[in-house]
């Protein structure tokens, strides 16, 4: 999946020298959390977050507030230099920035110019359309031994059953790096018969606990 599939392409921006106070405006307004800043030719600047905006805020406990702080530019709150992502980047490969660097959201910029922005919200949602949850389905997890066209003959003896796969994932068995896990969702919601079969066929089923169900 590309960012371009996953981004918000109405971005709210506003300049360096915009006030701080239009910046509290526009989040409130707009029920966002990041403010790209850009300059002329829609180069990102910098950016601003509500933290930055409530931490330059003057404090209600304060006796006597200074207004005047709110008129202050954004260019002397916000984060820069401003790490960007393009259109035609992967989506996973996005969420590792997120989770490396704990970006709350980057911006996406194409020949240098804004065109969208992905957020965390854009990310979890991406993570629940890849991992099919969305979608009524049942859930198998299997050990398999890591070796080449292992996939293709698991999901043969899943044909066997004609059941639709909505997801799959593969990650390391962690107590045996001989072994993969593979997780599938299939839509019945019956897997009984499916798990019979990749029993026989001499697979481990981790999920759903066979024993517990008499299968």
């Amino acid at each position: 999946m590309l960012v371009e599939q996953i981004m918000s392409k109405d971005v709210i921006t506003l300049p360096p020298e915009a006030t701080i106070e239009s910046a509290l405006k526009l989040l409130h307004e707009h029920h966002i959390r990041h403010i790209p800043i850009v300059d002329v030719l829609d180069h990102v600047v910098g950016i601003v977050s509500d933290r930055d905006v409530r931490d330059a805020s003057p404090s209600i406990l304060n006796q006597q507030p200074s207004f005047n702080e709110l008129q202050n530019e954004v260019r002397t709150i916000m984060s820069s230099p401003v790490v960007t992502v393009h259109p035609l980047d992967f989506a996973e490969e996005t969420a590792s920035i997120f989770y490396e660097q704990e970006f709350a959201c980057v911006p996406v910029t194409q020949e240098g110019k804004l065109v969208g922005i992905v957020t965390e919200k854009d990310m979890l949602h991406t993570l629940i359309q890849l991992t099919g949850v969305h979608v009524q389905s049942s859930q198998v997890e299997l050990k398999v031994p890591h070796r080449p066209g292992i996939l293709p003959e698991v999901t043969a003896v899943l044909g066997k059953r004609k059941v639709n796969i909505t997801s799959v994932l593969i990650y390391p068995c962690e107590e045996d790096p001989d072994y993969k896990i593979l997780v599938f969702r299939i839509q019945t919601m019956n897997p009984l018969p499916t798990i019979r079969d990749l029993r026989d066929a001499g697979y481990e089923i981790r999920w759903p606990n066979v024993a517990e169900m008499n299968v």
